[in-house]
């Protein structure tokens, strides 16, 4: 969990001061499944006591509660999306292997079918058949479906000479606790939305048209905080209570395309304005973080909890002063804090665009939380990303103690597919 600033929360358009947010009906022209909350409002009737003693709905024509149901992303782009979006309150990963005998052919025609599909479905239409109707009321809501390829998908498809260097297995690190079963695998998608039945109404619609082509390797749930659920934009908590991800490279930084993308004379040249995804299911320990006192986390973590600031003082986006020492001549953040590992000027420059998921699947059978962070992050080449910093952080993080990682992947995420092309066309059809 690097100290790399999330994509800031997104706010509906209008706010006002009584807590209750409005926006402005959604433009003409939308279509049925677009038009979000045009059913009305609801609202309490509170007596003197303070209780509610009646229930009213409003008419229909009232003006919805937000808009967030009509906002929506291209499909098509330089880049894929789902990378550079704000955060999604609802959002699914999973993998996929080939089937025997699928191959080349078998996969140019899955992407082909699951590029229409996110297309569609990222529009806010239905789909072109054997609809679940799951999200027949619900608007696009932001809805980001993302395509990418696993180290063993050019084996099976034969197109070994195409597998980028930068795509070789990670290195295994000693706090890994990696369950095979649930890493890796040919095909990965990630579907992000601002609604959980639109996100859920993609994952079956993406799962369906795998057909006989590929079958579920794995597949994970993650969360974020509802857009709009604060009194203003804010970088993310995770399950921690830890306002997570503070130095997040920025679009409006000069080296931003450089470290987050491949460039368009990339090699290979279909991973042109592509990125690569490392993906980690990674395990907290909550039971054990939470006898923690306030102070303590404080000096895992490098940084105040309430306001994300460094323990050296100013606000969340105050650099963090790593000589700064206290009265008895300590440093105030200590060498091991999570905050001061991640750097990236204490780690070469490396950096990456971190776009992670909360996730809680239950107790398990110690009656602990099987709960933690669905880690994904971005970057133009891993071995320059991810794996120094994790290096770095498998030395000495004082995190570690406090959370597992147990499954891991990464992915070939190509560039984002042109007007009547689909995702991966480049490497198929070269």
């Amino acid at each position: 969990m690097a100290d790399q600033s999330l994509p800031q929360t997104r706010t509906p358009e209008k706010a006002v001061n009584d807590g209750v947010s409005e926006t402005a009906l959604p433009k003409e022209g939308l279509s049925r499944r677009r038009l979000l909350g045009t059913a009305g409002a609801t609202g309490l009737v509170l007596g003197a006591a303070g209780g509610a003693v009646g229930y009213a709905a409003r008419p229909a024509e009232a003006t919805p509660l937000t808009s967030l149901g009509a906002e929506e992303v291209m499909f098509h782009g330089k880049h894929q999306p789902g990378i550079l979006q704000g955060l999604q309150a609802r959002g699914h990963l999973i993998a996929f292997d080939l089937a025997a005998g699928a191959g080349r052919k078998g996969a140019a025609a899955l992407l082909r079918r699951w590029s229409e599909t996110a297309r569609r479905l990222m529009a806010g239409e239905a789909m072109a058949s054997d609809d679940t109707d799951v999200a027949r009321d619900a608007g696009p809501s932001s809805l980001t479906i993302t395509f990418g390829f696993g180290h063993s998908f050019f084996a099976r498809t034969g197109l070994e000479k195409q597998r980028p260097i930068a795509l070789d297995p990670l290195p295994d690190f000693s706090s890994d606790r990696l369950d095979k079963a649930r890493s890796n695998g040919d095909l990965w998608v990630q579907i992000g939305a601002d609604d959980a039945l639109v996100a859920f109404h993609a994952l079956r619609a993406i799962q369906k048209d795998a057909g006989g082509a590929a079958k579920v390797r794995w597949q994970m749930n993650g969360f974020n905080r509802s857009p709009g659920a604060t009194a203003h934009p804010m970088t993310a908590r995770n399950l921690m209570g830890q306002i997570d991800g503070t130095r997040n490279p920025k679009p409006t930084e000069a080296d931003f395309d450089r470290r987050i993308f491949v460039p368009s004379s990339g090699d290979p040249a279909w991973m042109a304005n592509g990125s690569y995804a490392v993906v980690r299911r990674i395990r907290m320990l909550l039971d054990d973080w939470e006898q923690l006192t306030v102070k303590a986390q404080e000096q895992v973590i490098g940084r105040r909890k309430a306001d994300g600031a460094p323990l050296t003082g100013g606000s969340e986006t105050t650099p963090m002063d790593l000589e700064k020492t206290d009265a008895k001549g300590d440093l105030v953040v200590p060498l091991n804090a999570h905050a001061r590992i991640t750097r990236p000027d204490q780690n070469g420059g490396a950096a990456m665009l971190r776009r992670p998921w909360s996730f809680h699947d239950g107790i398990d059978t110690d009656g602990l939380p099987d709960a933690g962070l669905l880690f994904v992050c971005w970057q133009a080449d891993p071995l320059r990303g991810f794996v120094p910093v994790q290096r770095k952080l498998d030395r000495g993080d004082a995190l570690s103690r406090y959370i597992r990682h147990e499954s891991s992947g990464l992915f070939a995420v190509p560039g984002g597919a042109a007007e009547g092309e689909y995702v991966g066309q480049g490497l198929l059809e070269d």
